[in-house]
């Protein structure tokens, strides 16, 4: 219904409406500004997305940094558990031989599990007089509302959901784990290398921001990219940490196109207005093993 909008009551005092939930033509935030015309001074109001609300961040098209989303493969899939196969490590070799029954893989055994999905979720204080200044609001939800909801992903994916739903990378009970000297460049190499032992590719990193301009310093950056690794950047994880790993392979993110832009009356901890954000995801993992996280000495 593009142009115009369907309203449908979703709860008490909260209106849903629809008019470009696919983000064809107007961005988040504008859709979000389009959507407030009319909107009571004590109602609520939520805007509904078929989208994956972190990765409508603008700035991601315009600047080469990386969340921990970019470094998966991605999967559109319907709203509820989703079946995916996990291959365990098993008893094997940890060094490969140069025939395929003396590789770790020759020993994995796959078997069928669900992911489940959940909702990711961020509330933000709403600036009084923000709701009369469209264009003014459509740019606050785009570059400082969506940009959180991001840092709540990278989080996520890290270190799990608080729900379970999400497993997070950094806790796999089943990957692997080393120590890292004070020669980074070395130390990741050797590691990126350790990674395929498991018949994998490291194909990506997240890094603390401080280690990642250590190695931009060091040129290591550029030698790793060079090699066909994305680096993801993020606070989510320790500045003492480094997660390698197959991530394409090792990792699926389930994305059901579930999200929404929801304004909350009289809800911030001064009595005023709030923002929230919600997008819906699950993770599936195939590959544990194929991760390797390294702690610095």
């Amino acid at each position: 219904m593009q142009g115009a909008a369907a309203n449908a009551a979703v709860g008490p005092g909260v209106q849903g409406t629809l008019a470009d939930p696919d983000l064809r033509t107007r961005s988040p935030g504008e859709e979000f500004a389009w959507a407030m015309g009319g909107v009571g001074p004590a109602e609520d109001r939520v805007v509904p997305f078929r989208a994956h609300l972190p990765a409508a961040f603008p700035l991601f098209a315009t600047r080469p940094r990386y969340a921990v989303r970019h470094l998966l493969k991605t999967a559109s899939v319907p709203d509820r558990p989703v079946p995916y196969v996990h291959e365990p490590p098993a008893a094997a070799p940890a060094i490969a031989g140069i025939s395929y029954c003396s590789t770790p893989e020759g020993a994995f055994a796959p078997r069928l599990e669900r992911a489940e999905l959940t909702d990711l979720k961020v509330s933000f204080p709403l600036p009084a007089g923000l709701l009369d200044e469209p264009a003014l609001l459509a740019t606050f939800v785009d570059y400082r509302v969506l940009v959180r909801l991001s840092v709540v992903e990278n989080e996520s994916l890290l270190h799990g959901s608080a729900d379970k739903a999400i497993p997070g990378l950094l806790t796999l009970p089943e990957s692997r784990h080393g120590r890292l000297g004070a020669d980074l460049a070395e130390g990741l190499t050797a590691a990126a290398a350790e990674v395929e032992e498991t018949g994998g590719s490291c194909d990506g990193i997240v890094v603390h921001p401080y280690t990642y301009w250590e190695l931009a310093k060091t040129g290591t950056l550029a030698l790793l990219a060079g090699a066909g690794i994305t680096i993801s950047r993020t606070r989510m994880i320790r500045r003492d940490q480094v997660l390698l790993g197959d991530f394409r392979a090792a990792a699926t993110l389930l994305v059901p196109g579930v999200a929404s832009l929801a304004l909350r009356r009289g809800r911030g901890p001064d009595g005023g207005d709030l923002i929230e954000a919600t997008t819906r995801v699950g993770l599936a993992v195939h590959l544990p093993q194929h991760f390797l996280l390294l702690t610095r000495v």
